[in-house]
Parts: C-alpha cells; sequence; structure tokens
C-alpha cells in the first residue's frame, strides 16, 4: 500500500532557503557552512533519520499512527533538507532543477520496461541487455 502523498505547500521554496539563510548568517554560521561541512551534516542527518527505523521495518501506516516517532522522523527529514537547501543555495544551484534534471535521468535508467517490480540497479539491466 502507498503513503499518503503530501501536496499542500504553503511556503515557497525561496521562501524557505531566505530563512535558512537567515537563520545562519544572524548567528554568523556563514564560516562554519562550508560544502564539506554541509555534505557532512546532510550524511550524520540521514543517518539519524535511518536510527528511527534501525531495528525494524514498519509500514507507512504505522509510522504514520506512531505520533512520537513520526514526529522524530519529520524532524529528521527536516535536518537533511535544512543542510541540502542551503548547499544548494551557497553553490547557486536551484534544487528543484537538480530534482527534475535528477529524474529525467533516472527515468531512462529505469525503463519500466526493465524496471518494474524490481529492485535491481540501473546497472544490471545493462548487463542483462535489457
Amino acid at each position: 500500500m502507498r503513503c499518503n502523498i503530501v501536496t499542500d505547500m504553503s511556503l515557497s521554496l525561496k521562501e524557505i532557503i531566505a530563512e535558512i539563510n537567515d537563520f545562519a548568517s544572524a548567528r554568523e554560521w556563514d564560516q562554519f557552512h562550508t560544502p564539506k561541512n554541509l555534505a557532512s551534516s546532510i550524511v550524520i542527518e540521514a543517518g539519524e533519520l535511518l536510527e528511527c527505523v534501525q531495528w525494524d521495518n514498519p509500514s507507512c501506516e504505522e509510522l504514520i499512527s506512531d505520533k512520537d516517532r513520526i514526529t522524530q522522523i519529520g524532524e529528521e527529514i527536516a535536518d537533511v533538507l535544512n543542510y541540502s537547501l542551503r548547499l544548494c543555495s551557497l553553490l547557486n544551484l536551484n534544487p528543484l532543477e537538480e530534482l527534475e534534471k535528477k529524474l529525467v535521468k533516472n527515468e531512462s535508467k529505469y525503463p519500466v520496461s526493465s524496471s518494474k517490480g524490481t529492485s535491481q540497479k540501473y546497472t544490471t539491466f545493462e548487463r542483462e541487455g535489457k
């Protein structure tokens, strides 16, 4: 069963990035927000996100119904997004354009005819000539 997809987004991406940048600047954290430090922080926060489901494999419904756990997951996702958007801002990358380019690339790497119903990596399709 698929999880619900959130479609109502109230703030624009530009507004969120501006808030993130203002937050860091007000605290004089720009000096610490190097590409390496931000990339490291993304990985660290992604690890904390993984800890939320480290010892089990809950369904979407189970997670959504567990208020404490879904709150923790939301906080870790926010941390990953925060550092990711900050890095995009510093490197003058438009995260939505980068995401769109990656979706197009993945569409080519994972055609429905080869990837439907399988979790195999695209290199498997290339080796098998699919």
